[in-house]
């Protein structure tokens, strides 16, 4: 474990320097991950396994769409494809993949297969922080850890593929081996980590909450969809507003950001953007802060969670969750944002080699 100082405070962190690839593979070479779930995060961190060395199995319901992409993906039904409970029965660290619903409802199928040494790993620390509302309380002669990519599982395979790493979060509930940081942080190089910094459940999913409903989903929408209303009210067309609201963010500003920071970002744009920027940037930090404190006192006091655990477990959960999608998917904004997306270069190219 290594020390890096961010802005000024010394963190733990796990780099591929410290930890490379062929110790995690030592570390873990007489073990079988089974992956339990094959949906946002099973994919991309099963696939990343499996290309890295690892003893990977996958554990689904069939029939079901996700047993079926399991199989498009190359898992073979009977050797690296199960039921949950056998995958269960042959893993010894038994990565937990469901969402965080699916993990209340299985979790009585989980339980009997978490026999003494084995791992039971984590990609959100929901279902451990909010124990009492879940039930997923876990016997005390297991290891309990957490992986936690900050991205998507599809991102995080794109990432694999492109030879780069996303970084995750770690943290230890319950060391009963005496091994579960190696495990951990074999398994976090294995999935395809930039680097690992440590946390807790708690911590990581108070922010993973607050982030979600926060500036990586939430309030980013909210922000396009009212700067989009105000141009379309002033007159603008929707192509207009679209791409100066969404496109010129997204494709051209943020993976600048990303590349070298906001302050670098400001240094190279126009001295007209720069003064404007710097001028209204502490408007809208002043004006959406209270609106954070709260989202984070609802974190906090267990509120969001059990709204997402009434909400997800309602029979016809899917049906008012495709409408709310559909909702969206068919106002002017994302109608035109799918027009503009068609419009890219690349598309076009794509398309010519298709016809």
């Amino acid at each position: 474990m290594a020390q890096i100082n961010f802005g000024g405070v010394q963190e733990n962190v796990a780099t591929r320097e410290e930890f490379p690839l062929d110790k995690a593979r030592e570390v873990l070479k007489d073990e079988t991950i089974a992956i339990i779930g094959y949906g946002v995060q099973g994919p991309g961190q099963s696939l990343n396994l499996r290309d890295n060395g690892f003893n990977v199995i996958i554990g689904q319901r069939s029939p079901s769409k996700s047993w079926d992409k399991a199989v498009a993906d190359g898992w073979v039904p009977g050797e690296t494809l199960f039921s949950i409970e056998e995958a269960c029965e042959k893993g010894t660290i038994i990565q937990y993949l469901l969402s965080d619903a699916a993990q209340i409802a299985c979790w009585p199928t989980i339980k009997p297969f978490l026999t003494k040494g084995k791992a039971l790993y984590f990609s959100h620390g929901f279902g451990i922080t909010y124990k009492e509302r879940s039930g997923i309380i876990p016997p005390e002669d297991i290891d309990v850890i957490l992986a936690a990519p900050k991205g998507s599982g599809t991102s995080l395979r794109r990432m694999f593929l492109e030879g780069r790493g996303l970084n995750s979060s770690y943290a230890i509930f319950q060391d009963a081996t005496g091994r579960a940081y190696d495990r951990v942080i074999s398994l976090g190089v294995g999935i395809g980590s930039g680097y690992l910094f440590e946390t807790t459940f708690q911590k990581e999913v108070y922010s993973d909450l607050t982030g979600e409903r926060g500036t990586l989903m939430g309030a980013i929408a909210g922000i396009f969809e009212a700067q989009y209303n105000v141009l379309r009210k002033r007159g603008h067309s929707p192509s207009e507003a679209f791409n100066e609201t969404v496109e010129e963010l997204t494709q051209s500003l943020m993976p600048l950001v990303a590349e070298n920071g906001m302050d670098w970002m400001y240094a190279n744009c126009s001295t007209t953007a720069q003064r404007g920027a710097l001028d209204w940037k502490n408007k809208f930090r002043d004006a959406v802060a209270p609106v954070f404190e709260d989202l984070y006192d609802s974190v906090e006091s267990g509120e969001e969670a059990q709204r997402s655990i009434d909400s997800n477990s309602q029979e016809d959960y899917r049906v008012k969750l495709e409408g709310e999608l559909r909702e969206i998917r068919e106002s002017e904004m994302w109608q035109t944002g799918k027009a503009v997306r068609a419009l890219r270069p690349e598309r076009q190219e794509q398309n010519k080699t298709v016809s």
